[in-house]
């Protein structure tokens, strides 16, 4: 069995919760200026059985850029260890809502793993709605044994440095940028140091932000359709999906993807590796 959209809500959880085929995956992670680390908060309070993604850790080790694709070997081994295998539904949330579970989900499927959706609104909406937690260091079955997961990388879901310099002077893609317009403009600064504020030449602001409802729960796929037509996507445009770290990136993609378009690619770098390359174009 498979999802059918890559969204479930609450209800459909707890009606799931102890399916034998199913993980799941809590995903937090929160930017530096927030001052909160996702793991300790895990710790406290999670979703019954859930095990902690931690997309700082199944990430490239060897890169100065934060949470970069990992290698497919560490993905497979990372979330081997967490008991995914091919098989295995999964699941996945975080502690804001909407935010880094997205890129979970990404993730996943981008080496090749469709077995997953995000709980829609995570974990303040399943609290909302009276559903139990448990703290995080009694909440997991133990694993006895690595899963094996087999990796299978798709490559169109993903784009690197160079094939964004190249679609600067092709125009082939459409690149959204998930940022806030102010820092999209240049209006206001960026909130890593040393990184100006602007745009890559060519993208079209896009912010995460809009996409969600109060409760941090994804708005209607009419309105998601009609927001990204406003922003030029069409059935046949090819999406580059862009932001500060490549985590609001993946909220895009996964917006497209409820809206009926293709879920696009993502810029793994995002502004945080155009800005810091000499010579970027930045607008």
């Amino acid at each position: 069995m498979t999802f059918t959209h890559p969204l479930v809500n609450s209800d459909w959880l707890v009606t799931h919760l102890h399916d034998p085929d199913l993980l799941i995956f809590d995903a937090s992670t929160y930017m530096p200026a927030e001052g909160k680390d996702g793991h300790g908060e895990y710790l406290k309070a999670c979703i019954p059985g859930a095990r902690f993604f931690d997309v700082e850790e199944i990430a490239d080790p060897d890169t100065h850029l934060p949470h970069m694709v990992p290698s497919q070997g560490r993905f497979a081994r990372l979330v081997g260890a967490l008991g995914l295998s091919n098989e295995k539904r999964v699941v996945v949330y975080d502690q804001k809502g909407l935010f880094s579970s997205a890129r979970a989900w990404w993730l996943l499927r981008l080496f090749g793993h469709d077995r997953v959706a995000v709980l829609d609104g995570g974990l303040p909406k399943w609290i909302s709605e009276g559903h139990p937690v448990v703290a995080g260091s009694s909440a997991s079955t133990p694993v006895t044994g690595a899963a094996i997961f087999h990796p299978s990388l798709r490559t169109a879901l993903l784009r690197g440095y160079g094939d964004v310099v190249a679609n600067c002077t092709s125009g082939r893609e459409l690149v959204i940028d998930a940022r806030s317009r102010e820092r999209f403009d240049g209006t206001a600064p960026d909130p890593r140091p040393g990184l100006p504020s602007g745009h890559i030449p060519g993208s079209v602001s896009t912010p995460y932000a809009d996409l969600l409802n109060g409760d941090k729960t994804l708005k209607s796929p009419e309105f998601l359709r009609a927001n990204f037509t406003a922003a030029g996507v069409r059935d046949e445009t090819s999406v580059i999906c862009s932001c500060g770290s490549g985590l609001t990136a993946c909220i895009l993609s996964l917006g497209l993807t409820v809206a009926g378009f293709d879920p696009g690619a993502v810029y793994d770098g995002s502004w945080t590796e155009w800005a810091s390359q000499p010579g970027s174009p930045i607008a």
